[in-house]
């Protein structure tokens, strides 16, 4: 099942998503709708990404299973309210997947996804300063070593997700405002 926004909604609520949580996938709802409308030659399920975007953070204040990271509870709770296509799209979002060609986004929606999440804060940053703004986090030395890793890779999937929109990060910029 692909949720409605009533739904999604609801399920913020039930999981107790914080308010600065809600602006976040909000934001990175609209800017990958935007950036899907605007995708050319390969067909994006817009209803699947919205819906990912604004679930994408779901289990930032449930609690975790032994083992489990960031999404991996959140895709838990996915698939526990029948939501598998969702969670299969939001497993790919955290910064670490991009390393991973194997696991890492594949779909249109993943990778539209993994972008707009990266160009995010509350409101659309861009992805330098989403990256310098974690730059000056305190982290730990394999934090920083998968952010430094994680960079060109971002970029490089950046530039192919907008240049497939036929748009730059600046004016998209423009376009949000």
């Amino acid at each position: 099942m692909i949720p409605d926004e009533k739904t999604v909604k609801g399920l913020w609520d039930r999981y107790h998503l914080p308010p600065y949580k809600r602006i976040h996938c909000e934001t990175v709802g609209k800017v990958a709708l935007m950036i899907a409308k605007m995708t050319k030659g390969e067909k994006v399920n817009e209803h699947l990404l919205v819906a990912s975007a604004l679930l994408h953070d779901i289990d930032k204040n449930i609690e975790k299973l032994a083992g489990e990271q960031h999404p991996d509870t959140g895709v838990r709770v996915l698939k526990q309210e029948g939501m598998d296509e969702v969670a299969e799209v939001i497993r790919t979002h955290p910064l670490h997947m991009i390393l991973d060609e194997k696991t890492g986004p594949k779909t249109i929606e993943q990778q539209v996804l993994f972008i707009a999440d990266k160009m995010t804060k509350q409101d659309f940053i861009g992805l330098e300063k989403r990256f310098d703004l974690w730059r000056t986090e305190d982290k730990d030395e394999i934090s920083r070593k998968v952010l430094d890793a994680s960079y060109p890779k971002a970029i490089a999937l950046r530039d192919e997700i907008l240049g497939t929109a036929g748009i730059t990060e600046e004016e998209l910029i423009l376009l949000l405002k």
